[in-house]
């Protein structure tokens, strides 16, 4: 099926479209007998929409992995420290790290942004984050 979205992707047209949530239907809708499959495919019949959202724009991704990518310092960090003791903590850390991700896509020092923010004496003015992602240089 996956690979099916991909050639869709290549060549859409309104016929593979209906084949596919068809052919989605029959997979998803499907009564194994084993409970917990059963759940899981319900489950994923529920999401319908969003899986299938690449059948309406064919220029999305049909995975996350960009995504994903930009958690995975999180994840490792949370890791290494065992978490944090506080949900100020937690935010804090989630924010810098959401901010230094930012500044490296837009190949900015985090530690420029970081001056620029706190009125680092010497240190170059950075705009602020959201005026450089609503026009990446």
């Amino acid at each position: 099926f996956y690979a099916d979205l991909k050639a869709y992707r290549r060549d859409p047209t309104p016929a593979r479209r209906a084949a596919l949530r068809t052919r989605f239907d029959r997979i998803f809708k499907r009564r194994t007998g084993f409970a917990t499959l059963d759940r899981l495919l319900a489950r994923l019949h529920a999401n319908k929409a969003e899986l299938l959202m690449v059948l309406d724009r064919p220029d999305i991704p049909l995975h996350t992995n960009g995504s994903e990518n930009d958690i995975r310092c999180q994840v490792t960090r949370r890791k290494l420290s065992g978490g944090t003791r506080s949900d100020a903590g937690r935010d804090c850390r989630d924010a810098f790290l959401g901010i230094a991700k930012t500044c490296a896509k837009l190949r900015i020092s985090f530690w420029d942004y970081l001056g620029s923010r706190l009125a680092v004496a010497g240190n170059a003015a950075v705009p602020y984050l959201p005026e450089l992602v609503g026009n990446p240089a």
